[in-house]
């Protein structure tokens, strides 16, 4: 058995949306190295079933039920876990959902709501998390985007406009923040495995097979023909919550199987 320390142990990190999906996975990776994890997610149900599959790490597990598109939620829910964790190290602003739309099919509340659970909220968790990591001498933001923010694709209009505002927006509080020691990293996520993306599937071809439904994107859009899986995500979002990358922020790093055409 290694007697090497587990690369996070200590550290007390925050995953927004983590009851299913890539934050599920994102919050057990971090458990698995060490780190004491809050999670939040609207749904009481989910959230209490990953709750305890946490707490089978050892660690410590925070998890409570909190709109992350409600400032007052927001909040309290910062509070509540730098109380629960003793601290604030790590937050992963993994909230999110995929709406798709043409620009002519989207309504004003569509952008709205798109907006809200995207940009702001990675706006409203980072400027509850930043006191707490500033007391504690640095920290780590990193926040869960999309390949379509620098690829965009009208049948997803409002994701590839306000993906590229939230890679704007991880770039320029990594600037302002890298005095402090607090590092703001991007990971662009293309097609993963979620439960997102089964609802598309059920919304665009229910009589399609899944398997054959992710199949078929994959093979016009991703260059290695399948979709990744959460743990291909979360490794990446552990190694940037580690001391290994001590020197990066304000990076944006694909995690999309070589999907986007871009340099």
């Amino acid at each position: 058995m290694s007697d090497v320390a587990p690369a996070l142990l200590g550290r007390k990190a925050v995953v927004t949306g983590g009851s299913k999906g890539l934050g599920r996975a994102i919050a057990a990776e971090l458990a698995s190295h060490g780190a004491d994890v809050a999670v939040c997610a609207r749904g009481s149900d989910a959230l209490a079933i990953a709750a305890g599959e946490l707490r089978a790490s050892g660690r410590v597990i925070h998890a409570q039920v909190a709109d992350v598109t409600v400032a007052e939620q927001v909040r309290d829910f910062v509070a509540a876990s730098a109380e629960a964790l003793g601290g604030i190290d790590i937050l992963v602003n993994n909230a999110g959902a995929a709406h798709p739309g043409t620009f002519e099919t989207l309504t004003d509340g569509d952008w709205q709501a798109d907006l809200d659970v995207k940009l702001f909220s990675m706006i409203r968790c980072s400027r509850e998390v930043i006191p707490h990591m500033r007391r504690r001498g640095g920290g780590r933001i990193i926040n869960i985007n999309a390949v379509y923010g620098r690829y965009p694709d009208p049948t997803f209009f409002a994701t590839s406009v306000n993906r590229a505002a939230c890679l704007a927006f991880t770039k320029t509080l990594a600037v302002q923040l890298a005095p402090a020691g607090i590092l703001v990293n991007s990971v662009n996520v293309g097609f993963v495995v979620t439960s997102q993306w089964k609802n598309i599937h059920r919304q665009r071809a229910p009589a399609m097979s899944e398997e054959e439904f992710f199949e078929g994107m994959a093979r016009g859009e991703v260059p290695l023909g399948r979709f990744g899986r959460p743990d291909e995500v979360s490794g990446i979002v552990t190694f940037l919550a580690g001391d290994r990358a001590s020197y990066i922020t304000g990076a944006s790093i694909d995690v999309a199987g070589g999907m986007g055409k871009y340099v």
